[in-house]
């Protein structure tokens, strides 16, 4: 490596933060390679696993029927990765006519790597801005909600109460990863091993490492809150940030903007905060 070839100082902002991303399996190399760029040091232990639904009967029943909707609104990469499996497993197409809505950046590129345009991108990438954004484009319509097993309703309610006649299937569910348990627990409690910050990317993220931490008959809440004395803790966006409360837990750093580069950013911007 030629001297003008070598990472700036600036470039390597995060070198000496270690930085625990919690992320499926599948999806953690995007979040932990633009952090190992930066130079911070990355331990990936999922905290949540993406399993097909119990029953795929109702997605398939949907898609069999697409032609009866207007709308398809996609909520994360999982449900499009879901959707298409299905669509190719059944050897269907979407119709010309359905219009798609998508929430991020990464869910709109993943429908698009399927040869598909993205009608509606809302600016924020939450449930709320989603209905913002369809609020005049929706009354009357048939929309399909494809989404994980356990979400918040604020779509479909809020939908509804504009005159959209709304559907909602389950594409997939998030599950605790068993095997992540005593090597979280390795990390968390040894100091040599202990991560300066950890990443939360959804509410399941954090509700799945709560439940992966808790070991005792102690609340949950106050038992991991005392592991975690010291340890910053970094949110994707409000919604996660407001289920980590929820827990009892601190948001020590929330990305401004709601994706992997808007924490990673938020994250850089808070190195005073993790390098002493």
């Amino acid at each position: 490596m030629t001297k003008s070839s070598l990472p700036s100082a600036n470039a390597l902002k995060l070198s000496g933060v270690r930085v625990l991303v919690g992320r499926a399996r599948h999806q953690a190399s995007a979040l932990s390679s633009r952090l190992r760029e930066l130079g911070a040091d990355v331990i990936e232990i999922p905290f949540i696993e993406i399993q097909p639904p119990r029953s795929q009967h109702p997605l398939d029943d949907a898609i069999r029927n697409l032609n009866r909707y207007d709308w398809l609104i996609l909520t994360s990469v999982n449900g499009v990765d879901a959707f298409w499996n299905r669509l190719a497993k059944l050897r269907f197409a979407p119709p010309n006519h359905l219009r798609i809505a998508a929430i991020g950046p990464a869910t709109k590129k993943a429908v698009e790597n399927h040869g598909i345009t993205v009608d509606v991108i809302p600016k924020r990438y939450v449930a709320e801005a989603v209905v913002d954004e369809l609020r005049t484009l929706i009354r009357g319509k048939r929309v399909l909600l494809a989404r994980a097993r356990v979400a918040r309703d604020v779509i479909p309610d809020e939908l509804r109460k504009l005159g959209a006649e709304v559907d909602v299937v389950e594409a997939y569910e998030t599950v605790v990863p068993a095997s992540s348990r005593a090597r979280l627990r390795e990390i968390i409690l040894n100091p040599e091993l202990r991560p300066g910050v950890i990443t939360f990317t959804s509410s399941s993220t954090v509700k799945n490492f709560v439940a992966l931490l808790h070991a005792s008959h102690e609340p949950a809440a106050l038992e991991v809150k005392k592991q975690l004395k010291g340890i910053k803790l970094a949110s994707i966006g409000p919604i996660t940030s407001a289920t980590l409360r929820a827990m009892g837990l601190s948001v020590d750093i929330e990305a401004h903007e709601y994706d992997v580069l808007g924490l990673v950013k938020a994250i850089e911007n808070a190195r005073n905060l993790l390098v002493k």
